[in-house]
């Protein structure tokens, strides 16, 4: 039952990027299935989970949701806190969200843990026709910066599994071959534990009242 599940690593990734690109419904697509047509701006932040099974091993996925607005720069540190990956998203019929890319990578490797594994996503992908960025400029942009690259659309689903799997396999690597030591990244759980949901439900009920 969902009740006594059992995982072997807690993966905390974070979605980045402008407001309006996506985000909320890359989480609510990966998490519960689900595509919200009349979006609202997130407030605050919100997170996720969804456990998964990689090969051998039980993920269980924490993916943390945040407006894209400057005012919410206070709980900046709290969010990336022990975050182990990062989907830096843009929408590919706004240049101007590719343009902040950039930026958001700045802040990223600013607050984050150095090791963070972050992938560049091209959301909207379902929007072909009022394109404005370029498949191979983003990806030229993400290879020269040495980071994973993607592009999904939340609507139709298309690429949103792969992208999350992509990123938590690549991080399961990096902690397999121990690139990432304990403490370094503290929501890594190298040993095998068990978690059960009430004390998700604890977690998700501290989690804002603190930052």
């Amino acid at each position: 039952s969902m009740g006594d599940e059992s995982y072997n690593f807690v993966f905390k990734v974070v979605l980045i990027g402008e407001s309006g690109v996506g985000k909320s419904n890359l989480l609510s697509r990966f998490t519960k299935n689900e595509f919200n047509h009349d979006s609202r701006t997130t407030i605050g932040v919100e997170f996720s989970t969804r456990t998964v099974q990689l090969d051998t091993f039980t993920i269980k996925a924490q993916i943390w949701d945040t407006a894209g607005l400057e005012r919410y720069r206070a709980i900046t540190s709290a969010y990336y806190r022990g975050a182990v990956g990062a989907l830096l998203v843009y929408d590919i019929t706004k240049h101007l969200t590719y343009e902040s890319v950039e930026r958001w990578l700045k802040e990223l490797y600013d607050h984050a843990d150095p090791h963070i594994l972050v992938m560049l996503v091209g959301n909207k992908s379902d929007l072909e026709t009022l394109r404005t960025v370029p498949t191979v400029e983003a990806k030229e942009f993400a290879e020269k910066k040495g980071i994973l690259f993607m592009e999904t659309s939340a609507l139709d689903s298309t690429n949103v599994e792969a992208a999350f799997q992509e990123v938590l396999t690549a991080i399961h690597k990096k902690v397999a071959s121990r690139e990432v030591t304990r403490g370094s990244i503290s929501a890594v759980t190298l040993s095998s534990t068990t978690g059960t949901a009430s004390e998700v439900q604890e977690e998700r009920r501290t989690c804002c009242k603190n930052l």
